[in-house]
């Protein structure tokens, strides 16, 4: 079974997302910031990790460019969830090394194909 990391300040977005993921058979981790996220990756790298931009304690753009750095850092497949809809934070979000970007609010549909994109479906 695969595994994703779920790293969004809002509870509300974690639980959604989980639903959606465990019903492709995904196992999750949660985290509610950049920091949380990489003590998570610390003790098991995910094959996957739906990253939020805009989060206190460490953002996720600042988590991307940290977890690109750690050993193993460079395997999971990061797909940004995020409102930041312009071109300068997608193209900041690819260059820091996320493969794949999501606009909330999303459903299943959006999220199975955009996870299906970057091989995990």
């Amino acid at each position: 079974m695969k595994h994703c990391l779920i790293v969004d300040d809002s509870s509300v977005i974690r639980k959604v997302a989980r639903r959606i993921l465990e019903s492709l058979d995904f196992e999750i981790t949660e985290a509610a910031d950049g920091e949380q996220a990489l003590k998570a990756c610390s003790g098991r790298m995910p094959d996957a990790i739906l990253l939020d931009w805009t989060m206190p304690v460490m953002d996720g753009y600042d988590f991307l460019k940290a977890l690109r750095r750690m050993p193993g850092g460079e395997k999971p497949k990061v797909v940004f969830c995020t409102t930041e809809n312009d071109v300068a934070h997608i193209a900041r979000a690819i260059h820091a090394g996320a493969d794949e970007y999501i606009m909330k609010p999303f459903d299943k549909e959006i999220m199975t194909t955009k996870f299906q994109q970057v091989g995990l479906v």
